[in-house]
């Protein structure tokens, strides 16, 4: 007789170190994928920087740099983009009660060097920082204050120089110029290149103007403003500018080679070097045509690249801002204005951002305090039209 088969089911247990295994497994694998996670996102942050500098890379930057100074940087993208007034406090002590915050340094010196490219005069006027609203100057008019001796003589009193003060009449110049606000939220938007080239160039039209031509009330006070005479130096009054007739009501005469060169000696000697003549556009014309009797011109091209165009031997400058050619008028000067004529301005621009005027247009409102005169009546010479 056949034994029952028992068909009842026994548990099967797996070995512990099996099972240990199966977790480590899945332990490795959680590591892997977290290390990996990990990773992705190192990715992600170095591609995200690298897309950061390769888009300031694009950028163009100012006087061949990009500024990134914490000052600059709080400056633009805090103060000037988003009107944040902490991001400035430290750096300057002004207010916007005050006319503004002062830029900082390299900003400032950026509209600096652009003002110099485009204003003619500042170009070869002497031009002098201060820090505050006013400057004098003594200027030596006369008087002896040296001699010879010999090396055991004594030494002799020598004559009192005269002096005579120099306090060029100042005012405040100011540009306003205005971008949408989302221009200013374009990261892409160099506002700092934007912003000082339009400073400039305002300033620059400004004071161009002032330069030659200046009342000397609240702006400085223009060369072609101070009193003229047909006296020689020497014998005109200090501030005096010498001027020389054209010989013609209308312009020039039959010898115009003769009364430019007569300009041109009436100057000293220590003058003429660095001497150079100033005239608008419409005068330059009119120069460019004009020939000696026997039959050459008077003006010189420049044969070298860089070199200034001349007349009779000296560079000319082209201010738009001289009178045209017409009676009475003083069409040309010439003369050393580095030794001649004095811009005094405080160092720093200011600027207050204006979000509420103009909505939806955000405005920069820029003052400098900048003052002019003549320095030196000695060193610079006019040519009148007249017979």
């Amino acid at each position: 007789m056949e034994k029952p088969v028992n068909t009842t089911s026994v548990p099967v247990t797996a070995p512990a170190d099996e099972l240990e295994e199966s977790f480590d497994i899945v332990a490795r694998q959680d590591r892997a994928e977290a290390e990996l996670q990990g990773l992705r996102s190192d990715v992600d942050d170095v591609k995200m920087r690298l897309d950061k500098v390769a888009k300031a890379a694009t950028r163009p930057s100012i006087a061949g740099r990009e500024m990134e100074s914490p000052e600059v940087k709080g400056f633009v993208d805090g103060y000037l983009r988003r009107g944040r007034e902490t991001e400035v406090k430290s750096i300057s002590t002004a207010t916007p009660g005050d006319g503004g915050f002062a830029v900082p340094r390299e900003l400032d010196a950026v509209i600096a060097r652009e003002l110099a490219e485009i204003s003619p005069v500042r170009n070869i006027a002497q031009v002098v920082k201060t820090g505050t609203s006013g400057y004098r100057k003594l200027v030596a008019t006369g008087g002896t204050a040296s001699g010879w001796v010999s090396e055991t003589a004594a030494r002799p009193e020598t004559a009192t120089p005269n002096f005579s003060e120099i306090a060029p009449p100042c005012g405040d110049l100011y540009a306003n110029p205005a971008a949408s606000q989302a221009m200013l939220d374009d990261v892409g938007f160099d506002l700092e290149a934007w912003l000082s080239a339009e400073i400039a160039a305002e300033f620059a039209r400004a004071e161009g103007d002032a330069f030659v031509k200046g009342t000397g009330t609240n702006q400085p006070e223009g060369f072609l403003t101070a009193p003229t005479s047909t006296a020689e130096d020497g014998t005109r009054s200090f501030g005096q500018l010498q001027y020389i007739g054209s010989g013609n009501a209308n312009g020039f005469d039959a010898e115009p080679d003769a009364k430019l060169i007569d300009l041109i000696h009436s100057l000293k000697a220590g003058h003429r070097q660095g001497a150079c003549f100033v005239m608008n556009s419409a005068t330059l014309a009119a120069v460019r045509k004009l020939k000696t009797s026997d039959g050459a011109f008077l003006w010189q091209p420049g044969l070298v690249e860089g070199q200034p165009d001349r007349l009779l031997g000296y560079p000319v400058i082209e201010a738009e801002d001289m009178p045209d050619v017409e009676g009475g008028a003083f069409p040309i000067a010439f003369g050393n204005f580095r030794h001649g004529y004095l811009i005094a301005e405080q160092s720093t621009t200011k600027v207050l951002r204006d979000p509420f005027t103009n909505k939806p247009f955000v405005h920069f409102y820029a003052t400098r305090r900048i003052g002019g005169q003549v320095l030196d009546s000695n060193a610079i010479k006019l040519l009148k039209i007249e017979a």
